[in-house]
């Protein structure tokens, strides 16, 4: 055990190409769990990984020397790499992706609302989530910029 203490949690949101319903019910589960293993082949924890047809959800943790964002693109990269291989020949993302930090005592809150995500868009838009998660972590954004 040495002497650098950490508590690094990121939730990390990212949507298809044009917010297109990409991701198939039919393999959605498979593709969050090779997200997962992605995340851990990359040097981080993934707690949960959710989402619906144009989105995915993470909740990650790194360590101090594991900056997110080389992790972010990395992982982009291998989970279309995997849908256009096994499932979609046009799969793709889209540019960006929202990065939020989170605080332990909120973990389980967040570990919820990703789980949930189905029953969660029957409600609320992708966009207007996204809004949301930006106004309640006080980031400044054009709504043009906007997945």
């Amino acid at each position: 055990m040495g002497s650098t203490f950490h508590s690094l949690h990121y939730h990390i949101v990212f949507g298809t190409k044009g917010r297109i319903p990409a991701i198939e019910p039919a393999w959605i589960a498979e593709f969050h769990r090779y997200i997962g293993g992605s995340v851990k082949r990359l040097g981080g924890i993934a707690t949960c990984v959710g989402g619906v047809a144009d989105h995915v959800h993470l909740l990650l943790s790194l360590g101090t020397n594991s900056p997110p964002s080389p992790l972010v693109r990395e992982l982009k990269k291998a989970s279309t790499s995997w849908a256009r291989a096994h499932h979609s020949p046009s799969f793709a993302w889209q540019e960006g992706y929202g990065i939020f930090t989170v605080s332990p005592t909120h973990l389980d809150a967040l570990k919820h609302y990703i789980a949930r995500q189905e029953e969660h868009h029957r409600q609320v838009s992708f966009r207007d989530e996204f809004r949301r998660l930006l106004e309640v972590n006080g980031i400044e954004f054009k709504p043009e910029y906007l997945p």
